[in-house]
């Protein structure tokens, strides 16, 4: 019975808001509507693992450090930073004006001051076998236990590693990162997941899950923008679920929604002209940012010799796959298939917008057709003759991409049969090497290239890394453990464009296209910036 008039009590709470929120229009209060077409699977930071999670995270939780809309690490919650010669100790100096969000169980329903050792309980939470975070992975290979976290004093947090990693402040960036207070999450267990308590910009008012998210604005939030306005300039931010996109498009074009990312296929032609631009038929009625994407599409090959998959396989042979790199035009796939969106992958793995990456430095493969069949005709297969049916298999979202490839390799006389499966059915396959040609995508993890060279490091093996191709070089493994004590940014660079430049001659990859992110709002709210991260940063957005 008392829960019967719990949910009642919160979804009267609810629809009064909302019907506050309509009248309030008129009284300038700022409501951000959006849609997310897939149910949040967690509000808890521990469980940050995709972008949904991600978004609303971003809003209730701060950490450590955080990015700007440049990808460089800025402060955060930590106000500053030092880290030891050796890099294996980092320390940080912590603001003492941070407070979680009000709740009933701190004293007088009043948030407490943010402390050193909250942050030794949160980033352990991510390493407790009892948690299961799907986060672990960012300390799990780089703290020894518990004792790596330390509270030096209230204002003073310290981490130390067994081993150099450069690209850890970035690292610390993710939402996994952020800060939890103990006795909520100790008090709610799982059901943290939707009663989050954090220190961000909004804070938790109410989710029915598949149907409604509410946030509402922190008025005690500690962050100011340039001019010493304290943020957030929005009210509350209010999340729908409609789970068909073109419906939720709809929604936008009607004004019901403030914001709408990404142009699916099923509407892509309506809203974007093959040139990339906006169509006639919007232009002026909303407006649409373009901007990199930290995503590489791309076709995998497993080349491990080991594997029975391999053996025998034309496609074990490096004259083929180079040929298969250069028989794919990919700015006519990313014209025709895409409507501009994207960039065509000719510089290697790395995707454009990742700090250091260089096109001079790196040069991948362009659309040559005459090259790809000399190759062909050197690896033994003129025109493809004597070369074996070889099988390229996709999840049904991709299958328009894929079926470009397969014509763009039978023109070089290669036959390929497409497979199609569930999206999951190929992970699985991947994860096991199990699959000798399949298309794939890298989204960045953080900031920083190790993140998309660690998929060929020979120690990422499956089941437990991402190495889906087998690869294996004995001298990228070096120059990829060399990275880990090279502190100088643009030395680590140079070593990271020499594996790339690896990578590209051994092609156990045919990189496609470099990913952009389209954002579409309304003409009535500014400030919404895009970064290559694609993360939804809403402290800084007006609403007129």
């Amino acid at each position: 019975m008392q829960t019967i008039k719990t949910y009642l009590f919160w979804l009267l709470s609810v629809v009064l808001f909302i019907s506050c929120s309509r009248k309030a229009d008129n009284d300038n209060k700022k409501v951000f509507n959006i849609n997310l077409d897939q149910n949040l699977t967690s509000l808890d930071p521990a469980f940050a693992r995709n972008q949904n999670a991600i978004w609303m995270i971003n809003q209730v939780f701060n950490g450590l450090v955080q990015i700007d809309k440049d990808l460089n690490t800025v402060p955060c919650i930590a106000k500053s930073w030092l880290v030891d010669e050796d890099g294996l100790t980092y320390t940080f100096n912590l603001r003492n004006d941070v407070y979680f969000h009000d709740d009933p169980l701190f004293k007088d329903g009043k948030g407490r001051k943010v402390v050193a050792s909250d942050f030794v309980y949160s980033f352990y939470r991510l390493i407790d076998p009892k948690v299961a975070s799907s986060g672990g992975w960012i300390f799990s290979d780089k703290v020894k236990d518990q004792n790596s976290f330390t509270a030096v004093n209230d204002t003073t947090f310290q981490i130390k590693l067994t081993k150099p990693f450069p690209a850890f402040l970035n690292l610390l960036t993710a939402q996994y990162c952020s800060v939890v207070p103990k006795e909520v999450v100790e008090h709610y267990g799982k059901d943290f997941r939707n009663h989050p308590v954090g220190t961000g910009p909004f804070r938790f008012k109410y989710w029915k899950e598949d149907e409604i998210l509410v946030l509402l604005k922190n008025e005690n939030y500690w962050e100011k923008d340039p001019e010493n306005n304290r943020l957030p300039f929005l009210d509350a931010v209010k999340v729908t679920f409609i789970s068909d996109k073109q419906n939720a498009f709809m929604n936008f074009i009607k004004k019901e929604l403030d914001f709408f990312y990404s142009v699916d296929g099923s509407y892509r032609d309506d809203i974007l002209t093959k040139s990339g631009k906006m169509t006639h038929k919007y232009k002026g009625k909303f407006q649409l940012f373009k901007g990199p994407y930290l995503c590489t599409e791309y076709v995998g090959i497993l080349v491990d010799p080991n594997n029975a998959l391999v053996k025998g396989s034309p496609l074990a042979l490096k004259k083929v796959r180079q040929a298969v790199n250069y028989a794919i035009d990919k700015p006519k796939l990313i014209k025709y298939l895409r409507n501009s969106i994207g960039i065509p992958a000719t510089s290697g793995f790395i995707p454009e917008g990742m700090p250091g990456f260089d096109s001079a430095k790196v040069k991948g493969y362009v659309y040559d057709l005459s090259k790809a069949e000399q190759l062909l005709a050197e690896a033994g297969f003129p025109h493809g003759k004597g070369m074996p049916v070889v099988t390229l298999t996709t999840s049904t979202t991709y299958k328009d991409l894929i079926e470009f490839i397969q014509g763009e390799l039978t023109n070089i006389g290669m036959k390929v049969k497409v497979d199609v499966m569930p999206a999951a059915g190929l992970r699985d396959l991947m994860s096991k090497n199990e699959v000798a040609f399949f298309r794939g995508s890298w989204i960045s993890d953080y900031p920083d290239g190790e993140n998309y060279l660690s998929v060929f490091y020979s120690k990422n093996k499956v089941p437990f890394g991402p190495n889906y191709t087998g690869y294996f070089n004995k001298e990228f493994d070096r120059l990829f453990e060399q990275s880990y004590y090279e502190k100088d940014n643009r030395k680590r660079y140079d070593l990271y464009h020499k594996m790339e430049n690896m990578i590209v001659e051994d092609a156990p990859v045919v990189p496609l296209l470099y990913d952009q992110c389209v954002v579409m709002v309304q003409n009535n709210i500014s400030d919404y910036q895009i970064n290559p991260l694609a993360l939804m940063i809403l402290k800084n957005v007006k609403k007129q």
